[in-house]
């Protein structure tokens, strides 16, 4: 069997392009990804079971926001195991790539988890807060749903971008994939307050009841309008095609 090494170098050689990725995923959950891809392939692990160790890090991270009252150890547990699950998401599709084995049941496991994971992530901060906050005004309540409202609007309004676009796409020219370059960096960085892995750090401050609070509710205003601004930019590339 192959080398770890080996392994490593040729997921490095099996990577989706960087373009409309952050710096985080780009620099610190793509590589942590391809070492548990490594170690799964190691395993003869498939990429389903990558997705489902991935779901129980992920899952059992946010029941306990919603079964435990906060402290400053639980936040460490928390991002630790939202970090290590939003790495092995990354795994799954690196395995897939560099065994052939991915296919539209794993495409549809990972959206799947993906789904519950957006949902769930936002319903235990309304349960934490119900049950464990002394929150100033009720109306608090109030922000973990909006912010759910957001997410999934964002979700499926891009899937459905990708899926649309996919099917009314035309080839462009061979050099378009080296255009923009310095304009891709740029847009690592600014994509970094709406990156799932930025998010989670906000869990690391689950320890002081009043800094979550307003550190979550800072990330629900700055994706509320990055969901502004996608729409805005996805209607029109859709509304091109059409022209096109």
């Amino acid at each position: 069997m192959e080398s770890t090494g080996t392994v490593l170098r040729e997921l490095r050689g099996a990577q989706k392009s960087a373009k409309g990725v952050s710096l985080y995923s780009r620099y610190v959950n793509r590589p942590a990804g391809r070492v548990f891809a490594a170690v799964a392939f190691r395993l003869g692990m498939t990429p389903n079971q990558v997705t489902s160790v991935s779901a129980a890090f992920t899952f059992a991270a946010l029941a306990s926001v919603a079964l435990a009252r906060p402290t400053w150890g639980l936040a460490l547990l928390v991002y630790a195991g939202l970090a290590v699950g939003f790495a092995l998401d990354s795994a799954d599709g690196q395995l897939a790539r560099l065994t052939g084995r991915g296919g539209p049941d794993g495409e549809w496991l990972d959206h799947v988890v993906d789904c519950a994971k957006m949902i769930l992530v936002h319903t235990v901060v309304l349960i934490s807060f119900h049950r464990y906050f002394a929150l100033p005004a009720d109306g608090w309540l109030l922000l973990p749903l909006g912010f759910l409202f957001v997410a999934v609007l964002t979700f499926c309004a891009g899937l459905l971008r990708e899926q649309l676009g996919r099917a009314a796409a035309r080839p462009g020219p061979a050099g378009d994939a080296g255009r923009g370059q310095g304009v891709s960096k740029l847009r690592a960085v600014a994509l970094l307050p709406a990156d799932y892995g930025v998010f989670c750090l906000v869990f690391l401050l689950l320890g002081d009841e009043t800094v979550f609070r307003i550190g979550y509710a800072v990330l629900a205003a700055v994706h509320a309008l990055f969901l502004v601004a996608f729409l805005i930019k996805w209607f029109r590339e859709l509304k091109a095609l059409r022209a096109g």
